[in-house]
């Protein structure tokens, strides 16, 4: 049984970082794509980033080039930098994990969930 614990959210201003972390368990990390999400209060999961086993990765237009996914296959940990926040990045953020060597961007996509943890970012 394959188990994503997210952690690394927080308060923070406009404008600040924070790193996202998400360590797995039970499974070969190494063989699994993985994937950040995000859910804003009253609305539905979004796609933020994936990341391939070795090489690749996606991103939703909303934070490209502000957010950064990685992985660290020695560490069974998967990251995700989030640079220049602003107050719409504010939402519970969810790490997944598909047996799968690809980048997918859709939920249903994957087969593991992490508990989620709260950014919330103040203007």
């Amino acid at each position: 049984q394959v188990q994503l614990v997210e952690s690394g959210g927080g308060l923070v201003q406009a404008g600040d970082s924070l790193r996202l972390s998400c360590v797995a368990s039970g499974g070969t990390f190494s063989r699994f794509g993985l994937g950040w999400f995000r859910q804003a209060p009253g609305k539905e999961r979004m796609f933020v980033a994936a990341i391939r086993r070795n090489f690749g990765d996606i991103y939703a237009d909303s934070v490209k080039g502000r957010f950064t996914i990685s992985r660290d296959n020695t560490k069974n940990t998967v990251y995700l930098q989030m640079n220049s926040l602003k107050p719409e990045d504010t939402a519970v953020y969810y790490c997944a994990a598909v047996f799968s060597d690809w980048m997918y961007s859709t939920s249903k996509d994957y087969n593991y969930w992490g508990q989620g943890t709260q950014v919330t970012v103040a203007s």
